[in-house]
């Protein structure tokens, strides 16, 4: 789960970690109400779970709150990467002189927290990392001996922080950030940029904070700040019907049971030529409530012009599947074609019965292969 800048820095603010003075607003009156509580210069971000806000125009500093009050008008309703603005927060202004990148994210190669820091903050870590790579400091943690004073140490020396008054700060705010990623079981602690104000005071000045989704049940208060209008109408029905779902920007719907079959068939609807519009898991089972539930959720979206529905019977006999499929096609009308792909234990029996039952729009495919040229075939490529 995606946390917004504000959000993220509410968790630095919890784990000790500097961050600037600011407040949330939803409306230019509002916003010109903060500005003027925080007593100075500030800046109006816009709150979107996206990148790139500073090119699009969503940052923007205001001298008096009726500037911050103009600037949150422009601001908010903005399209930002497919994100529309409905929030901005309202910050203290700071003078920057140096712009630092610091990261802590969870390198699932090496199975271990990795943090990522350089000199070169306030740009893309891709464009450091391809550029110059020798400036991106890189530094893995062992998860049972957990982050050790030597560490910090270590990760400013490789990436050149010489500064008594810096190197004592940074160290302490990456002890901090491992303390934050931990209690947190976040995916992704990002400060970029990590800011050195002209009198030698370091602070996060933006916040990038992932939490994994499967730990939310341990932390009911960071749940409770996902923000369910951010997602597309979807993905929050998923949410509700128990679908792993995601939004893509397809044709070809996807059904399969289990996340590994419905990733493989991602591409090789892309091999076939054609656009996934989704990926959709139905897990182990394939009753007729959980087909409802999936395709209930696809067939809504315009996008959808086919439906694949792959299915390996291994626990999950495809006999069983495939009456579930017919019993959900008997309780709700779909208009897109259907093309099922029934492979593993009993698949012959599933495909006889999807055979004789004969549902119109309906065809079934042996190979995956086929099934996926079939779909594409079938949404118009």
């Amino acid at each position: 789960m995606d946390l917004y800048e504000y959000q993220g820095k509410e968790l630095f603010r919890r784990h000790g970690i500097p961050v600037s003075a600011g407040r949330l607003a939803t409306t230019p009156e509002e916003a010109r109400s903060a500005a003027d509580s925080l007593g100075s210069e500030v800046v109006v971000k816009a709150q979107v779970l996206t990148g790139g806000r500073g090119k699009a125009g969503g940052i923007k500093l205001a001298d008096s709150p009726q500037e911050a009050e103009h600037h949150a008008r422009e601001i908010l309703g903005m399209d930002i990467r497919g994100h529309v603005v409905k929030k901005v927060w309202i910050e203290e202004a700071s003078e920057i002189a140096k712009e630092y990148y610091l990261s802590l994210t969870f390198d699932r190669g090496a199975k271990k927290p990795l943090f990522m820091f350089t000199t070169q903050g306030g740009v893309d870590i891709e464009e450091v990392a391809d550029k110059t790579p020798e400036a991106l400091a890189k530094l893995h943690v062992d998860p049972l001996a957990g982050l050790q004073p030597y560490h910090a140490r270590r990760l400013l020396f490789a990436a050149g922080i010489e500064e008594p008054g810096e190197q004592k700060q940074i160290a302490a705010i990456v002890e901090k950030l491992y303390a934050a990623f931990v209690a947190e079981d976040a995916m992704l602690c990002e400060i970029n940029p990590l800011i050195v104000e002209p009198h030698g005071r370091v602070k996060a000045l933006d916040s990038k904070f992932t939490v994994d989704d499967n730990a939310l049940y341990r932390h009911p208060d960071v749940a409770e700040m996902r923000d369910l209008d951010a997602y597309p109408a979807e993905e929050r029905a998923a949410r509700e019907k128990g679908v792993t779902y995601v939004k893509l920007d397809g044709e070809v719907g996807i059904l399969g049971n289990g996340a590994g079959l419905v990733m493989s068939t991602l591409d090789v609807i892309a091999q076939a030529g054609g656009r996934p519009a989704n990926f959709c898991d139905l897990g182990g089972g394939g009753d007729a409530q959980g087909v409802v539930d999936a395709l209930e959720v696809i067939t809504p979206d315009p996008q959808v012009r086919s439906i694949l529905f792959n299915v390996f019977g291994g626990i999950t006999r495809c006999d069983e599947v495939a009456q579930g499929i017919l019993d959900a096609l008997g309780r709700m009308e779909i208009a897109q074609p259907i093309v099922v792909r029934l492979d593993g234990t009993n698949a012959d029996e599933g495909r006889q019965i999807l055979a004789d039952a004969s549902p119109p729009n309906l065809h079934v495919e042996e190979t995956m292969l086929s099934a996926a040229r079939r779909a594409v075939e079938l949404a118009g490529h």
